[in-house]
């Protein structure tokens, strides 16, 4: 159940909805809370095993949602996804910023040129659809300042970063310029049940929470930095709420956590909440090149156009995460 401000939910019931990458972590938080409020609900992935689509994230929904095995490189199959859906959102993405540094051409073809793909099937044959695009606080680079808001420069540190930022810049273009309903939002770490933690591609909670679970200490690089923390159920709860909300046409908008970290007393909340144990190591060379440094963000704008706010904290999320990988965890691994 999602607990947030902003629109009625009950606006969803009939709505037709697609979400790209809809078998990974948030898109199946997406489609459970979608499901809920009423929607027709479709969900695209191309469940490639780096990516995190897992059917187990649809316990209990699979008989209430199409599920179509594609990829949105592949553009022939698209005219007819977009067809009729009023609203699409757009989750697909390679998100491990060292895939991106080791593998560029293939973080460009899903990050940009995909993109491409579906707002032009959009543009096509669903024009009027609107469509929410999961950026990255990753554009940002090394923050100057902070909080970081939207007007902070875009500097992105890694390929990754570059080529999202492609993809938002798209979205936001033809917005403008062909009058379509896109608007991007700039996630920040998103953590909780249905993350992947079998390693650290999707983000580095996932593997502190599986060592957690398994009796094993997790390592922590540096220390010192500072992030926010979105549980995913908010998070879940700013798409829904800015795809219902008019003013946020064509915009980018921030969606931030409680509160900033470091990732030290990240560590201790998370080992005092629900055991385990940890080891603060030095920052690994090949990661250290590409890290951001602190980053929290400012989204006094996405609050006060949708009213939503975030509602778990990381203490209640981190207590939620390990309590679900207790009883799933073999489905993760």
């Amino acid at each position: 159940m999602i607990a947030a401000g902003g629109p009625d939910f009950s606006d969803w019931v009939g709505r037709r909805v697609l979400i790209t990458g809809g078998l990974g972590f948030i898109g199946s938080t997406l489609a459970h809370a979608l499901v809920g409020a009423g929607a027709d609900v479709t969900l695209v992935d191309s469940m490639n095993p780096a990516y995190g689509g897992n059917l187990f994230n649809l316990a209990g929904l699979t008989e209430r949602v199409r599920i179509n095995y594609s990829d949105l490189r592949d553009r022939h199959s698209l005219p007819w996804l977009v067809r009729d859906q009023d609203v699409i959102f757009n989750l697909a993405g390679q998100t491990s910023h060292l895939d991106s540094m080791s593998d560029p051409f293939t973080d460009l073809d899903i990050n940009a040129a995909a993109q491409l793909n579906l707002l032009e099937a959009c543009r096509h044959h669903r024009p009027q659809a609107r469509l929410v695009f999961a950026s990255t606080r990753q554009i940002y680079g090394c923050p100057r300042y902070l909080p970081v808001d939207e007007a902070h420069p875009l500097d992105p540190v890694d390929v990754n970063g570059i080529n999202k930022m492609a993809g938002e810049n798209y979205h936001l273009l033809y917005a403008k310029v062909y009058g379509m309903w896109c608007v991007a939002l700039r996630l920040t770490n998103t953590y909780g049940p249905r993350m992947r933690v079998k390693d650290a591609r999707q983000t580095f909670l996932g593997i502190w929470l599986r060592r957690v679970i398994e009796g094993q200490p997790f390592e922590v690089w540096g220390g010192e930095q500072v992030r926010d923390y979105s549980y995913v159920d908010d998070t879940v709860a700013a798409m829904m709420a800015v795809a219902m909300t008019d003013a946020a046409r064509g915009l980018a908008l921030n969606v931030g956590g409680d509160a900033p970290y470091s990732l030290r007393d990240t560590a201790m909340l998370l080992a005092a909440e629900c055991g385990g144990s940890f080891d603060v190591r030095t920052f690994p060379a090949e990661r250290k090149r590409i890290d951001i440094g602190d980053y929290y963000a400012d989204d006094r704008r996405l609050r006060r156009l949708t009213g939503w706010s975030p509602r778990v904290t990381l203490k209640d999320g981190l207590r939620r995460s390990v309590d679900y990988y207790r009883a799933h965890l073999t489905h993760y691994l």
